[in-house]
Order: C-alpha cells, then sequence, then structure tokens
C-alpha cells in the first residue's frame, strides 16, 4: 500500500530585504526543540508589497509575520483585520482560515509591553518614540493604555510630531522613556544612532531599541555610558513570535 505523504504545513516571514532576520531560525529552533512535525518557516523577500498576492495564494500557507515596510500596506490585501490591529493601522501578523480568507492581527504590541515591564519602573510619564514606521504604532497604543503620554519625532514630521533638531533640554527633561523605532544602528550600520542630544541623558532615562541584533546598539551603548536604563528588541521578537504562534494554532 502507498504510503500517505502529509503535507506541510508552511510559515514565513514578509519583508524586504531580511535575510537577516532571527525568524527563521527562532522557528526552525521552535519546531525542532517542541518536536512539531510537519511545519517549516520560510522567508518571503519582496521588492515591492504587489508581489503579496502570489505569496497569499501559495497552497499550504497557515500563516505569516509581516516586517518592514509592509506592516501598514499588507492591509489592504487582507480580508479582515482584528480590533486591535484596526486601532494601531498595522499588521505584523497573518492568520489563513480554514474557508480560504485572510486574518491580519498586531503582536507587536503584546511583545513591547511584556518587554518594557521586564525592566519598567514608571520611569516617565512622557516618552519620546523615535521612528513613525509600523511598529511605533504599536509602540503608541501600548503607551497610552500605560498612561504614558507618547510623541514621535521624525525627520518629516507631520502635525503634532517633531523633528530631530527640536529635541532640547526641556523634551529631554521630560521625555525620559525614549524608544528607537527606527532601524539605524541595526547590523552591519552598528556605528550609527539616531540623531538625538546623548549629552543630555541621565540615569534616569530608559532607552529601549527595536532592534536586536547587534544585541547593544550604538544608540543604547551611549545610554549605557551614563547608566540609563537600557532594553534591546530581543525579548519583545521573542514574544511577538510566540504570540504569533498562539494566533495561528488557534491556543
Amino acid at each position: 500500500m502507498e504510503k500517505k505523504v502529509r503535507k506541510i504545513n508552511r510559515y514565513g516571514l514578509v519583508g524586504k530585504n531580511i535575510e537577516y532576520s532571527f525568524s527563521r531560525s527562532y522557528f526552525a529552533e521552535k519546531f525542532q526543540k517542541e518536536k512539531i512535525e510537519n511545519c517549516s518557516y520560510e522567508n518571503f523577500d519582496l521588492e515591492s508589497i504587489e508581489k503579496i498576492e502570489a505569496v497569499l495564494e501559495k497552497e499550504n500557507i497557515k500563516g505569516l509575520n509581516v516586517t518592514i515596510p509592509y506592516k501598514e500596506s499588507i492591509i489592504n490585501y487582507l480580508d479582515r483585520i482584528s480590533e486591535d490591529a484596526e486601532i494601531i493601522g498595522a499588521v505584523n501578523t497573518i492568520r489563513f482560515l480554514d474557508n480560504g480568507t485572510t486574518e491580519g492581527h498586531n503582536t507587536d504590541a503584546h511583545g513591547f509591553e511584556t518587554a518594557l515591564l521586564k525592566k519598567w519602573n514608571n520611569h516617565s510619564k512622557k516618552a519620546l518614540i523615535l521612528g513613525t514606521g509600523g511598529a511605533s504604532k504599536a509602540i503608541e497604543y501600548v503607551l497610552k493604555k500605560m498612561n504614558v503620554e507618547p510623541l514621535f519625532v521624525s525627520r518629516k514630521p507631520l502635525k503634532d510630531q517633531i523633528s530631530y533638531d527640536q529635541i532640547d533640554v526641556n523634551i529631554m527633561t521630560s521625555y525620559l522613556l525614549i524608544i528607537n523605532c527606527t532601524p539605524i544602528g541595526t547590523h552591519p550600520d552598528l556605528d550609527k544612532a539616531p540623531n538625538i542630544p546623548y549629552d543630555l541623558l541621565t540615569k534616569d532615562h530608559f532607552l529601549f531599541d527595536l532592534i536586536y541584533n547587534p544585541k547593544k546598539t550604538l544608540f543604547l551603548r551611549k545610554g549605557i555610558e551614563i547608566g540609563c536604563t537600557i532594553q534591546n528588541g530581543l525579548h519583545m521578537l521573542e514574544q511577538q513570535a510566540e504570540k504569533s504562534w498562539d494566533i495561528w494554532t488557534e491556543i
């Protein structure tokens, strides 16, 4: 009798220039450690968001993570999104339902909140968010939930945002939590950091960097020199990944 071949449940990461990403190795290790069979995780490195249609139609795709720069534009290609993803305005997790439809979720908020609370000690009632991409919207969502007032910093500020050259002593004194949501400082650009006045940092500041490679970016190293509380993005990413798995497997 011919042996029946079980189909592989396929998961993956959608983004641009994502060869560096930890997700593929993280899930490969998870599948091995937890003895999860018939599952694979692969990278879908897309030059433009329009290419996502071919990925969504691939056979036996069960779930996708989404990263820079498609967390916002991906929404237009999904059948529906969860309430929190709608509020945040960004999706980083896609679940494929049995009826063939797609559902977008945001697990960045869960990951950031869990990671922040590891070292959080009511450092500040105000926070600077460096960058305005998809991840920054999840950060804003969490901060507001924690009653921390966020202020976006951008190279091209919109209404109610400020530019980097507007960060002065008054801002640095009032905003003691600073979160880097930009890719500045990611490997291999180890000598780069967001353009803030590091000389105005104090030991009362908390620097959080969403970057996880390297473990200590120049942004964080400058904080260490002053005695700031620091946190990189690794724990956030791990928590986000586990939350994604829960969504895909309906836990």
